[in-house]
């Protein structure tokens, strides 16, 4: 069985070292970065393309290899890269699965302000607090935070590689405000880095527990920090397609599917 596996996320490291394990099975993994093609190599992917692809490069690239199932593994918040994935998958007749990162419950607190975007985060932002922002959500949506706040006061921590500290550099950010730096970080390290930093207030994302979103919020409340928590976007084309949270699940029916 050929099975594509768009990655980009710790779920899909996940799902590609437990398909690896599976000798019938070949695995071609597609990522935006080469950061996220050394992860999918080292988890066992046998092929990997590392640039992000548009719907007919999704199509050739499926017919090329003969690909039998399209897992779709990218973030909850890569709502663009699922849209082509599903109509490459139907345009093509092969099967879609998607894994979805389970949500979590958010606490309702006045300290925390959900929006929808991140444009709707930048003016949240501005509308709270006139001192320093921690930027908490990666740094593909950086830029329209730094559109609004003066990015002196705007600080991200992003991951520690040369292509996202150069993104932060191109948008103004200056060195000594780029936090470089990769994991999921307990509460503790996070109050501690919003404590030495001075923040006021944090911009994050709903990317679920194992993103971290939880020790984020918590770290931000006991330091009575405003968080400005942009929502998932909420997908209508899945409504009816395979779509999983739970990791055996999903490899049992990918297993299942070439019956």
């Amino acid at each position: 069985m050929n099975v594509m596996v768009m990655a980009g996320t710790k779920d899909a490291a996940n799902i590609i070292k437990k398909l690896s394990e599976v000798k019938e099975v070949n695995i071609l993994a597609t990522t935006t970065t080469d950061y996220g093609g050394n992860i999918v190599k080292s988890a066992g992917a046998d092929e990997i393309i590392s640039k992000g692809l548009n719907n007919d490069e999704l199509v050739e690239i499926i017919k090329e290899k003969n690909i039998n199932v399209l897992v779709d593994s990218t973030h909850p918040f890569a709502s663009q890269a699922t849209l082509n994935a599903i109509d490459a998958s139907k345009s093509v007749g092969i099967k879609y699965i998607r894994f979805e990162r389970p949500s979590i419950d958010i606490v309702e607190d006045p300290l925390i302000h959900k929006v929808f975007s991140f444009h709707e985060a930048s003016a949240k932002a501005l509308e709270l607090t006139n001192g320093r922002v921690l930027h908490l959500a990666g740094v593909s949506t950086l830029k329209p935070v730094i559109g609004k706040i003066d990015p002196s006061l705007v600080f991200a921590r992003v991951l520690p590689s040369v292509d996202s500290i150069q993104q932060c550099l191109d948008l103004g950010l200056k060195p000594e405000n780029i936090i470089a730096m990769q994991g999921t970080f307990s509460k503790k390290f996070n109050k501690a880095l919003m404590k030495e930093y001075d923040i006021s207030l944090i911009i994050t994302k709903e990317s679920g527990e194992i993103g971290g979103t939880l020790s984020k919020i918590s770290g931000a409340l006991e330091l009575g920090i405003h968080i400005v928590l942009v929502t998932r976007p909420k997908i209508s084309e899945l409504s009816n397609k395979n779509v999983f949270t739970d990791l055996d699940e999903i490899i049992s029916f990918i297993l299942k599917s070439d019956d």
